[in-house]
């Protein structure tokens, strides 16, 4: 690490900004107040439980089981194994690494790695607001399950309710019930008719009113998460000790209650009967490392923003293993939760398991689930806890991903926000609350499944390629291990350096790839998307990654020199050292 050159004779001490920065990067300044100091976890555990409650996400409940049965069973462990070990542990090691040594947020974090991919940080705030858009209303969705399923007898436990139809049949009405193509289950008409009210809706054309009832369970949503982040890491870090621990004790008592019920073992045979054929395609290894990546969450800005509030020489690498461990093994157990149940309604409906599992999604979490629910011993208690672990889930993967956008912007304008944290989350809370408006409409459903779809989708992934490249190949492995090295001890071994400079960054190349070239239609409750509407998903998409190069223009065009010169600059990290003890980073220049 290079030492600060001594000031020249005469020349007045740089001013400290508040995050222990000099203002400005470079030359004298006036001198100023002490800089505040910057939060730090008050205990080790609160970091672990709030990586582990970004990291544990509603995937882990519905799409880690689906994709596993879909995808060759146990078969498919081989592929997620691999993709975990090569691609996504690698990046989710990397990011955590890289937050705590620099301490800072996704966008000034730049300055100090590859100046001219400053762009990334702004992209990555961009992607999170619009994950805050739909990401909160399905937690919505859950409370106002949650709501209903405190009041006496289940509401979609049969077809006696004014929201029916003539079509709703119950499966478990006994054995003169006769299901066919135009049949929907009570759980389903809940879901859709009383939840949604998407038969009030033309679709994308017409999404009609706001559903006030769901607008009153979003403000709470906000509500809870603006209290939980208003403070800091210092408030956030207690929040999680429940949000966070709680869904692991109702996923044990679901998965206790589903292994009593008749045929649960048909539905764990077919979630794990290895189907090898299966690894001979190429979707299969596409989804194994989608499925990592999405999981583990590099990329988002999160990992770097809760890293950054670490103590210097916190060992991250141990941190990195345990939480992917963690989060890996919860995908798999959340499978036997699923398909426990999922074998139960075979049973009861006398058919295939796999005509009970075709769907996936939230609808999985909310039809799905809930009739299984709905027709158990104990069924109003179950459901509570069931939607009560949805809401928690929900809620952490919300706290890592606001706190990446406000950590960034905070650290990127700490002198006009270092004071003002509480007013700046209260005006992110209000801007994600207006921007989640159009998902609270009838046809609210419609805008979940085309921001989901695209506001996080390729733009993403690219983003997080870049990353890797700007760190392993521009700011360079060596360096990188070096600063590694300067806060644990130990510099990385060969494996992790062979995977940051090659095996990541090929195995994001070949999702993107993979997921250009196949884009099948959007579909949704038999409700096919317009062709216009991938194009405003495109747009969406397109609107963050945009970030990256218009920065990089805008970075040559004020840097002084000759295009070589300023490419010589704007790649160039800046110096940095770091004091362990107060866990701040001064800057200057490279001559």
């Amino acid at each position: 690490m290079a030492e600060q050159p001594p000031a020249a004779p005469g020349a007045r001490p740089p001013r400290p900004g508040p995050a222990g920065t000099a203002a400005g990067g470079a030359g004298p300044a006036l001198p100023g107040p002490p800089a505040r100091p910057r939060d730090k976890w008050s205990k080790k555990m609160d970091f672990l439980l709030s990586v582990i409650g970004f990291a544990v996400d509603l995937g882990n409940v519905w799409r880690f089981p689906y994709i596993c049965y879909q995808n060759g069973g146990g078969a498919f462990l081989i592929p997620y194994v691999l993709m975990a070990v090569f691609g996504g542990v690698p990046l989710f090691y990397m990011e955590l690494a890289l937050g705590q040594f620099h301490g800072t947020g996704a966008i000034p974090i730049w300055k100090r790695i590859c100046p001219i991919f400053k762009g990334i940080g702004f992209a990555i705030c961009i992607i999170g607001l619009y994950v805050s858009f739909y990401y909160n209303t399905i937690i919505a969705w859950a409370l106002y399950y949650f709501y209903s399923s405190l009041w006496g007898s289940l509401p979609w436990a049969s077809c006696d309710n004014p929201w029916n139809t003539a079509d709703c049949t119950n499966y478990f009405g006994g054995s003169n019930v006769t299901w066919t193509n135009s049949s929907r289950s009570p759980a389903e008409e809940f879901y859709t008719r009383k939840v949604l009210e998407i038969q009030k809706s033309g679709g994308l054309n017409d999404v009609g009113g706001i559903r006030w009832q769901l607008l009153l369970c979003l403000f709470l949503i906000f509500a809870i998460v603006y209290f939980s982040l208003w403070k800091g890491v210092k408030t956030s870090g207690k929040v999680v000790w429940v949000t966070a621990t709680l869904p692991y004790v109702v996923l044990l008592v679901l998965l206790v209650r589903g292994a009593t019920l008749p045929g649960a073992w048909r539905g764990v045979v077919f979630y794990l009967r290895p189907d090898w054929g299966k690894l001979l395609s190429t979707a299969v290894w596409v989804d194994a490392a989608a499925q990592i990546f999405f999981s583990l969450g590099p990329g988002f800005g999160v990992l770097l923003a809760l890293a950054s509030y670490n103590h210097f020489h916190n060992n991250c690498y141990r941190d990195a293993l345990v939480t992917s461990v963690v989060n890996c093994l919860t995908s798999f157990l959340s499978g036997f939760v699923i398909f426990t149940v999922l074998g139960y309604m075979a049973e009861m409906r006398d058919v295939e398991v796999e005509d009970v599992a075709k769907d996936k999604g939230p609808s999985l979490l909310f039809i799905t689930y809930p009739e299984a629910i709905a027709n158990m011993v104990g069924s109003t208690f179950f459901a509570i806890v069931f939607f009560l672990m949805v809401i928690t889930l929900g809620l952490d993967s919300t706290f890592g991903g606001l706190e990446a956008v406000i950590t960034a912007v905070m650290d990127e304008y700490p002198q006009v926000l270092a004071q003002r944290r509480e007013l700046f989350v209260l005006g992110l809370i209000t801007v994600c609350f207006l921007g989640s408006l159009t998902t609270l409409t009838y046809g609210g459903a419609y805008v979940v499944k085309l921001l989901e779809e695209f506001g996080a989708g390729c733009s993403i992934l690219a983003v997080v390629l870049l990353e890797a490249i700007a760190v392993s190949w521009f700011y360079g492995i060596q360096r990188f291990s070096n600063d590694v090295k300067a806060m644990l001890g130990f510099a990385p071994g060969m494996f992790w350096k062979v995977c940051w400079v090659a095996i990541s960054p090929a195995f994001l190349a070949f999702i993107i790839a993979s997921s250009l070239l196949d884009q099948p239609p959007l579909v949704l409750f038999d409700y096919r998307y317009p062709a216009w509407s991938t194009s405003v998903g495109s747009l969406i998409g397109a609107s963050s990654f945009i970030c990256i190069p218009f920065y990089m223009v805008y970075k040559l065009a004020w840097t002084p020199g000759s295009l070589k010169q300023r490419l010589a600059v704007c790649i160039r990290p800046e110096k940095t050292t770091r004091d362990p003890q107060a866990g701040s980073v001064r800057l200057s220049p490279l001559l």
